[in-house]
């Protein structure tokens, strides 16, 4: 299996992000959600769309934001479930 390239990678990278910027942009718009949960998985999208960093450094940053909320036990379960999927495809992006 022949290696990836950088343009590759960095599609499969862009691709993950915008996997989770629309995971997030869901929870966001929930009315259902408590609005400290929605407010964070904004915040989380921001550092996600920070230009200033790597995109690893982005990802690891709205992974420890993210962390926090799954751990909030005013978060729904379908909302928690939904952060679950948020985090593992953060985890995926390396440099």
């Amino acid at each position: 299996m022949p290696r990836k390239t950088k343009k590759q990678i960095s599609e499969e990278i862009t691709e993950t992000l915008e996997q989770a910027n629309y995971l997030l942009d869901q929870i966001s718009g929930d009315n259902s959600v408590p609005r400290n949960i929605r407010r964070v998985t904004g915040e989380a999208t921001e550092a996600i769309n920070n230009d200033e960093e790597s995109p690893a450094v982005n990802a690891s940053n709205a992974i420890s934001l993210l962390d926090d909320l799954s751990q909030d036990p005013n978060c729904p379960l379908h909302t928690r479930t939904r952060i679950y999927q948020i985090l593992s495809l953060l985890e995926q992006i390396k440099d």
